[in-house]
């Protein structure tokens, strides 16, 4: 089984660039303290080392 990431945004992306706010959406967030599963790979890597202000990671 492959290892996954839970992820968890913890900041709000309303003041942040859009290209960060249009990361935050393709990582599937609509609010502030949800939390989604995804598989750790280099492209999900690279898109939380992009809005790693705004978010907080545990591997699983």
């Amino acid at each position: 089984m492959a290892n996954k990431l839970k992820i968890t945004l913890v900041h709000s992306p309303i003041g942040a660039i859009p290209k960060q706010r249009a990361t935050v959406k393709a990582l599937g967030f609509h609010r502030v303290y949800e939390t989604r599963l995804h598989e750790d790979n280099k492209a999900i890597r690279g898109m939380i080392q992009k809005i790693n202000h705004l978010v907080k990671v545990e591997e699983e």
